[in-house]
């Protein structure tokens, strides 16, 4: 059983796809690396959830 010889069609789009998955590969990475560094820096992480947050309301001053 012979195999017919690999169209130029497909050859070029084996390349396409290619690029295109190492694109992707690299932007998941990229994404990935953000998160590792922000999570590793300690800095607490809150959601926005509708719900007015104490830390997010400016302090007035105290002194009078």
């Amino acid at each position: 059983m012979s195999f017919r010889p690999e169209h130029d069609l497909h050859k070029r789009r084996f390349s396409r796809n290619l690029g295109v998955g190492l694109t992707l590969a690299a932007f998941v990475a990229l994404v990935f690396a953000l998160t590792v560094v922000k999570v590793k820096r300690g800095d607490p992480m809150q959601g926005y959830d509708h719900v007015v947050q104490p830390v997010s309301v400016p302090k007035e001053d105290a002194a009078p």
